[in-house]
């Protein structure tokens, strides 16, 4: 929520930054400086600096212009472009966005590791993928966004699909990689749609709780369901990057690329300020 606190917060950093205000503050930088690649000690020299590249990729997930259309502040957009492709292969989006979270976490004065979190899912309009599915609930044609954030909201794992792919399809796929990279996660919360015989029958098995959050029969209105509104507001996190309000990439993992670089970049912020 907005406050007179967080808007003069915001103009504080906006004024510490170059041009735009994606651009990473000195204190953003020192954060994120140690992950990236060092310069070989024999060849030729970089000729751009790794800041003004993650400058680049900011600016064009938070306002969703092409590559082409960078603006001629940054480098060129094919050097931009090649760098971001290496940092995807290298999974440094990825590694960025989660040890940020578990220093957010640290300095919210909980573990580092979750162990509980909600899952949920969202479809997106994909025009530009190469395998796209009709999600006949929300009467979209896309991808689907299956999603685990923390009980704050932290993402916490991402698995994208063709948006024909149920929900609790999807979150099979989902418990597999949580249990690697979050090994500690043992609680989940739900809605109705992820209450499956099959599902929960492999979250028994893999040692997971999902709890399921169920509206009340006569609930009328809109009414704010307890630990499931953290997950939307995950979502409305994600689409003030006009690069998120559509799935514009061909490749799913340049999609979550796009998606760990807007979250990393929250975090990346809040730790920072």
């Amino acid at each position: 929520m907005w406050t007179p606190a967080s808007r003069g917060r915001m103009a504080e950093i906006e004024r510490k930054t170059k041009r735009y205000p994606t651009d990473l503050t000195n204190e953003e930088w020192a954060q994120i400086e140690p992950f990236l690649p060092k310069p070989a000690r024999r060849g030729r020299k970089p000729k751009v600096a790794l800041r003004e590249i993650l400058n680049a990729i900011r600016y064009l997930a938070r306002t969703g212009c092409g590559w082409r259309m960078l603006p001629k502040d940054f480098p060129p957009w094919q050097t931009v472009y090649w760098w971001f492709r290496r940092f995807v292969r290298s999974l440094l989006f990825q590694t960025i966005h989660d040890i940020a979270l578990m220093m957010d976490r640290e300095a919210h004065g909980r573990s580092p590791q979750p162990t509980g979190g909600v899952i949920d899912s969202q479809s997106v309009k994909a025009p530009s993928a190469k395998a796209r599915g009709y999600d006949a609930g929300k009467k979209i044609v896309g991808r689907k966004r299956h999603i685990t954030v923390d009980t704050d909201g932290r993402l916490l794992m991402i698995n994208l699909t063709t948006a024909d792919i149920s929900d609790s399809a999807g979150a099979q796929q989902i418990l597999d990689a949580i249990r690697k990279r979050w090994p500690w996660l043992k609680h989940l919360f739900a809605d109705g749609a992820y209450d499956r015989t099959q599902l929960m029958d492999k979250a028994e098995f893999l040692n997971f709780v999902i709890e399921v959050i169920r509206r009340s029969d006569d609930q009328k209105g809109f009414k704010v369901l307890p630990r499931r509104w953290v997950v939307e507001r995950t979502f409305g996190w994600m689409r003030r990057w006009r690069r998120l309000v559509r799935d514009y990439e061909q490749r799913i993992d340049v999609s979550e690329a796009m998606i760990q670089v807007a979250m990393g970049a929250n975090l990346i912020r809040r730790i920072a300020h």
